[in-house]
């Protein structure tokens, strides 16, 4: 299925879909070539593991360092307003408007008895500051103390700054919990205090309340307008370690899910050189009109991997690991295809600890037939990338072409692992090996096209990029039956703003595959850029999962979108759902992040009535 993606995950790949980089090893089917970061999105990079942050993209939202789901709604970013604070290492001066006190008079030097309470309470703060700027935070802290007790308590700004000055120096001293104390009565007093909000949040990070720390630094970036990179990498950094938390303990206890038949068929897909995806040969099927001795004969032999293709041929995919298992279990006559077919199973409902072993096995089986070694290979390549490990994955890919130097399968699979290692020259050489073993390649010749128009759109080459556009309309124009070429078209053409062309082609990819729900969910992403038609939008949306109910790309799309309308409530169940469908554990941790950012989000308008504007 083709999603706009940021993880490490191209279409169609070796795995099964992810969505993000994952440590089950799955990897999508049929997706978009696109490397890590979103073609022209901010963030920048290649390389594996990176949030998804394209579908704010795709919305018209910027991409700030991967800092993604709390700050999707943000349509416009204004210039920043320089570099943003640094990590504040002096106390504050005056808090509020009114007489300031005399400058350098301290609590007990002259004119004391003259002094108001505010004024004395501003001369020890004064006094704390030459303290603090000297390194001494224990004096400092006795006079931010001595403002505390002087200053009137209906002096709410001014109080509240002597708290967070005091917070500062205390965290100077590393005292966590008395930073988040301080910083607490000052919030207390003054509820949209950002500097204190923003200590809270890093002494809550501190203090491993991740979900306190995350609830400080949304008020934060809501209050300073999404303008300070140093808040905005303190919740990203927050949301990756929760989304981490979260999906390592479900993940564990999660129930296998087999995918869709439509995201099953369209990976298998991907493989033009895959033997257990091949259906039945004649000699291998069952004959109604042999004799029961004969018959009987027959299902013997087709007792375990035999039966497990019939399976497969007739959709009753959750039957095929248990038959390819009894096929293992009597070591028979298909045991490397059977550990292979289980193996790929295992990949699709997201459990590559027990894949591995098998492939394992398959890869090391010299008597083997070469194909199945190098599809294992593949597989497992394509998992070790899923997994962030890209110097094993770029060993398994170079070993199956050294074991099976005329697969094409090898180079195009190969191709999409170079890309999303910012390759592209390699992954271009890939992709023509491909074409020049399978001419008739359709994928390759598209993806090949993708990853030129990537090349020059990034490199802002214009001559190139309309020679890459060129490249899609011949594509489309030889392969007219190509969906894949039509939908990586319309991700350019979105690009370059041809919204209407891009729509012309969605179209087309709907009308070769009417069920391929991914389609639906860009085209109603191409409305919202384009038109923005929220309506017509959603509308797409909910149809791709009324084609497939298990397309999590589809969930995690509309929990964007409603947070964006500012529906968060109605986000989170979105995003639960997707949680739900998650095929690895790290697409569950991107969705967790997506999960806690709007939930984060709900606590801190209940809290300071603070909401980011809305669609």
């Amino acid at each position: 299925m083709r999603r706009v993606s940021g993880d490490p995950s191209l279409a169609p790949s070796a795995l099964p879909p992810a969505g993000a980089a994952s440590g089950a090893g799955i990897m999508a089917a049929s997706k978009p070539v696109e490397a890590a970061a979103a073609v022209g999105g901010g963030g920048g990079g290649s390389g594996s593991g990176l949030p998804r942050w394209q579908v704010a993209l795709a919305l018209g939202a910027p991409l700030l360092l991967g800092a993604g789901a709390l700050y999707l709604w943000v349509r416009r970013r204004r210039p920043a307003r320089g570099k943003g604070p640094s990590e504040r290492k002096t106390p504050e001066g005056r808090a509020s408007p009114g007489p300031a006190a005399p400058g350098g008079t301290q609590p007990d030097g002259p004119g004391h008895e003259e002094m108001s309470p505010l004024d004395r309470a501003q001369a020890a703060k004064n006094k704390g500051n030459k303290y603090f700027k000297a390194g001494k935070y224990e004096q400092a802290i006795q006079c931010y103390t001595e403002a505390i007790s002087l200053c009137p308590p209906e002096k709410n700004i001014d109080l509240s700054t002597f708290y967070q000055n005091r917070a500062a120096a205390h965290e100077q001293l590393q005292k966590w919990k008395e930073v988040a104390q301080d910083c607490t009565k000052a919030v207390e007093l003054n509820p949209k205090y950002v500097k204190a909000l923003f200590r809270r949040a890093k002494a809550y990070e501190k203090l491993d309340n991740k979900k306190e720390c995350l609830e400080d630094v949304t008020a934060v970036c809501i209050l300073e307008g999404f303008q300070n990179q140093q808040s905005m990498l303190l919740a990203d950094k927050v949301l990756k370690l929760l989304g981490k938390e979260k999906a390592k303990e479900k993940y564990k206890n999660r129930e296998p899910l087999m995918p869709s038949p439509q995201f099953i068929k369209s990976y298998f897909s991907s493989f033009t050189d895959d033997i257990i995806s091949q259906p039945l040969l004649k000699g291998e099927k069952s004959d109604e009109d042999k004799d029961k001795e004969g018959e009987a004969s027959e299902v013997k032999e087709k007792s375990g991997y035999l039966k497990a293709k019939q399976y497969m041929e007739e959709e009753n995919y959750d039957k095929i690991i248990s038959e390819s298992t009894k096929e293992i279990d009597v070591k028979g006559k298909y045991m490397a295809e059977a550990l292979l077919l289980r193996a790929t199973f295992y990949l699709l409902i997201g459990n590559a600890n027990a894949a591995k072993p098998d492939l394992d096995q398959v890869i090391s089986m010299e008597d083997a037939n070469v194909k199945l070694r190098a599809n294992a290979l593949i597989k497992r390549g394509s998992m070790y990338m899923q997994q962030q490990q890209p110097m094993l994955s770029t060993q398994d890919f170079n070993m199956a072409a050294d074991i099976d130097p005329q697969n094409a399968d090898v180079y195009h699979h190969r191709g999409q692992l170079k890309i999303l290692l910012d390759q592209v020259e390699e992954a271009v050489e890939d992709f023509d090996e491909c074409i020049r073993l399978r001419p008739d390649s359709a994928l390759a010749q598209a993806q090949k096209c993708f990853a030129l128009y990537r090349q020059a759109y990034t490199g802002n080459n214009p001559l190139q990029v309309q020679a890459a556009m060129k490249g899609f309309e011949d594509v489309i124009k030889i392969f007219p039956r190509c969906a894949e070429g039509y939908a990586l078209y319309a991700q350019a053409l979105t690009d370059q703003q041809q919204f209407g062309k891009a729509d012309e082609m969605y179209d087309k990819c709907i009308d070769l595959e009417p069920d391929n729900a991914t389609t639906y969910v860009h085209k109603g992403l191409l409305q919202l850029q384009w038109k923005q038609d929220l309506d017509k939008g959603l509308e797409l949306i909910s149809k791709a999962i009324e084609i497939d109910n298990k397309c999590d790309f589809a969930y995690e799309t509309m929990g964007t979108i409603e947070v964006q309308r500012g529906n968060l409530d109605k986000a989170i169940e979105m995003f639960n759902k997707a949680i739900n469908l998650a095929k690895s554990e790290m697409e569950m941790a991107h969705l967790y992040s997506l999960c806690d950012a709007a939930y984060a989000q709900t606590e801190v308008a209940k809290k300071y009535g603070l909401k980011p504007p809305t669609l």
